[in-house]
């Protein structure tokens, strides 16, 4: 299998053309396919395509969990499939590029949202008993974005894909600071890629519900996906501001979604530069505008949680990442100083 998508197909009407694209050779040499879909309009995309294809059968994939992805396998390498195709949002597509990958077969995802740069990664988020996991995969080796569907997804799924592309900033940031103290090999290739793909949204002038922008939006979570292939792991796109948001969903689970705490906490990584440091105040009034712009949460309070809540999160944040060096690790900041900086961010930012 290849480790970059061969074909990235981001327009109205583009699932009409998954037959034409599973003809190729590259993905499935006899025409044995698998359909995996999740919840919402997984169903109805795969009756849409189903007449277009030879010869394939329809999985229900139950979640993002470990489980269901395993569950996922054994079906694929019982009926000896050639490829699968992921169809739903970022779980569902997450549960069947990790059952691709042990199964050994390519996939071509096929996304209903624009939640978050699992999309097109090599990286699965899955939950399993002990909470929730990274775990490494082989990138889908095409992807389709049908507009239509997306427009047809709840805007709050498409807003986060926002927070999760503008946390690049924050994560790209980190990764030079690691190389600086720490002496952290950087990938400039990777580097870049991630850093395009945030500017590019960072200040696009328009709104979800313009064709334009979520094209900008799509481009830049495959950007942000190939980027953490070029670096062999997620540290372009996944700094500071992640491990806040992975310690919100260990400490406070259900508080909201993937790429809402992740532009909040990019917010704030760059906010403990802007204090600490002295660098990196413009970049973050450019991500707090652009999060207000569209309606994402900019401020704890807006997702439920208490400054002291937040505090806490920010505390335990690095724990959930051992061995990265973002901000957090660099500054080392104890309970007082921590709750100290997330009031002075929520003074400086609620008005």
């Amino acid at each position: 299998m290849l480790n970059a998508p061969l074909s990235i197909d981001v327009r109205r009407g583009a699932v009409a053309g998954l037959g034409e694209l599973l003809a190729d050779k590259r993905i499935a040499t006899e025409g044995r396919v698998a359909i995996a879909v999740g919840p919402g309009q997984g169903d109805q995309i795969a009756e849409h395509v189903r007449p277009s294809l030879s010869s394939c059968d329809v999985f229900h994939v139950e979640g993002g969990t470990v489980d269901a992805a395993v569950d996922l396998t054994a079906k694929l390498r019982a009926g000896s499939y050639e490829a699968v195709v992921g169809i739903g949002g970022g779980r569902t597509i997450d549960a069947t590029k990790y059952a691709a990958t042990l199964s050994g077969i390519p996939m071509v995802s096929v996304a209903t949202n624009l939640s978050h740069d699992g999309i097109c990664s090599p990286v699965a988020s899955l939950v399993h008993d002990k909470g929730k996991g990274s775990f490494g995969v082989v990138m889908p080796l095409a992807m389709i974005v049908d507009l239509d569907y997306v427009h047809a997804a709840p805007a709050r799924l498409i807003r986060a894909g926002i927070g999760d592309v503008v946390s690049n900033l924050s994560a790209v940031e980190d990764w030079l600071l690691a190389a600086d103290e720490c002496g952290e090999r950087v990938d400039r290739m990777a580097l870049t890629v991630a850093r395009t793909a945030a500017e590019a949204l960072l200040h696009q002038p328009e709104s979800i519900e313009s064709d334009r922008f979520l094209t900008v939006l799509a481009e830049g979570l495959v950007l942000s996906g190939m980027a953490m292939a070029f670096a062999g792991d997620s540290r372009p796109a996944s700094g500071g501001d992640h491990e806040i948001l992975h310690a919100i969903d260990h400490l406070f689970p259900g508080t909201a979604n993937h790429g809402e705490l992740a532009g909040i906490g990019a917010a704030f990584c760059f906010h403990l530069r802007a204090t600490h440091l002295g660098s990196g105040k413009d970049r973050l009034d450019d991500i707090l505008a652009c999060l207000a712009r569209h309606g994402l949460p900019r401020l704890p309070g807006d997702v439920g949680l208490t400054v002291e809540q937040f505090a806490e999160a920010v505390e335990y944040a690095p724990r959930t990442r051992p061995g990265r060096y973002t901000i957090l690790e660099f500054l080392g900041l104890d309970q007082g100083a921590t709750l100290k900086a997330v009031e002075e961010y929520v003074q400086a930012h609620g008005g």
